[in-house]
């Protein structure tokens, strides 16, 4: 009788430990791949953001921009299993329209608005903005078996930030 108790009770605990830890591993992983998407954007600014307004826009006239995104990418423990989604980022003009949201004015291939009337505030100047769009494949340790089978994957996060 011992046995067979002891062997619903394995059975129980193990399975709440595969949870347990398929979830925590999904959890650590989105939040890497959230913090990889950041830091690539910040990355950007920080070697074609305003400091430097004369490589703008950062896509057509930053040599550095994709070094210094691809190196924080990397810079996690998932190293290089984060892949960027567009290769090289987007980057478009935007605005804060009248409901405090950006919106799209024009791509950088155009010549840059000279005002936001497109938004709706027409005494803004528009924004160039970059987007970093990563993802990054979840494999659980437990597929099948754990709750975390059913998560969606791939992780995709998306990072904006303003250049200049």
């Amino acid at each position: 009788m011992a046995a067979i108790e002891f062997g619903i009770f394995f059975v129980l605990l193990s399975a709440s430990l595969a949870n347990v830890a398929d979830v925590s591993k999904y959890i650590f992983q989105r939040m890497e791949v959230e913090n990889a998407t950041e830091v690539a954007a910040q990355a950007a600014f920080a070697a074609c953001g305003q400091p430097q307004p004369s490589q703008l826009p950062a896509t057509t006239s930053c040599s550095n921009l994709m070094v210094a995104v691809n190196a924080a990418l990397q810079s996690t423990s998932l190293g290089t299993a984060v892949q960027l989604v567009n290769n090289p980022p987007v980057e478009a003009y935007y605005c804060i329209n009248s409901a405090n949201a950006l919106q799209n004015v024009g791509a950088v291939t155009s010549p840059k608005p000279s005002d936001c009337t497109a938004a709706g505030t027409p005494t803004l100047a528009p924004g160039d903005y970059i987007q970093i769009q990563t993802r990054f494949t979840y494999q659980p340790w437990f597929p099948g078996f754990s709750v975390a089978s059913f998560f969606p994957t791939p992780i995709n996060r998306t990072a904006m930030m303003r250049l200049g």
